[in-house]
């Protein structure tokens, strides 16, 4: 949890993953105190939580502190990827108009390092050499992009929001990314290219389309990983 996050948005974070994964199916009881068990915290933020979730149509209220997983899942869950897809789009407006031109160097020599590790992949592939390492290397180095480019915004509420709206929390999406390399080593190359789109976008301060190619990615990332088997 970071330091700006509460216990009720860590909650609220945590349900909601587990609703969009299956992990919490479609009828499901939750109560309060089980809930708060299960993520060691007191009752309180975790009725915070439900209740946001309550608002988002992702749960419906059986009981004072009992609540069923919404039987439309799914259609709740394109709902959250649309505000999560939006405010990508709306992180890459302002970082075109307040990235300062240090952060936009950084985000190159980001991309050059993950340039250099997906060399080194293709060649231990070829060799049929281990690379589990130098793949986790590479997610690690496209998230700091991803952080890079939220700090270029310059706007922590915005920042924050877009945190709390992810359709899957950073580890699920770990694992998913993982599973999908597995069986496609070429997954996700055709919208790593741009990467380098959104940084010249940034430079040339045109927020117009540093939205656009920050919306195309995320869509297609998060249709992607919905797709995980």
């Amino acid at each position: 949890m970071n330091a700006a996050e509460t216990l009720a948005d860590q909650a609220y974070r945590h349900v909601r993953t587990a609703i969009a994964t299956g992990e919490l199916a479609p009828g499901q009881k939750v109560t309060e105190r089980g809930m708060a068990e299960r993520l060691a915290i007191s009752p309180t933020p975790v009725r915070e939580a439900l209740r946001r979730l309550e608002l988002d149509g992702l749960i419906e209220r059986i009981g004072p502190r009992t609540v069923l997983v919404a039987a439309i899942r799914d259609a709740a869950i394109d709902d959250l990827a649309e505000v999560e897809v939006g405010l990508r789009g709306l992180v890459a407006r302002f970082a075109a108009r307040h990235a300062t031109p240090g952060q936009l160097d950084a985000l190159d020599a980001i991309l050059d390092r993950a340039d250099d590790l997906l060399i080194l992949l293709k060649e231990r592939r070829r060799q049929d050499q281990p690379t589990e390492r130098h793949l986790t290397d590479l997610l690690d180095t496209m998230q700091e992009f991803n952080d890079t480019v939220s700090a270029c915004a310059h706007n922590p509420v915005l920042v924050r929001m877009l945190e709390q709206s992810r359709v899957f929390s950073r580890p699920r999406r770990r694992e998913l990314l993982l599973r999908r390399v597995a069986k496609d080593d070429t997954f996700g190359l055709e919208r790593y290219t741009s990467h380098r789109a959104l940084i010249r976008a940034l430079r040339a301060g045109d927020s117009t389309a540093a939205e656009r190619i920050a919306l195309d990615d995320a869509q297609g990332g998060l249709a992607a990983l919905r797709e995980a088997p």
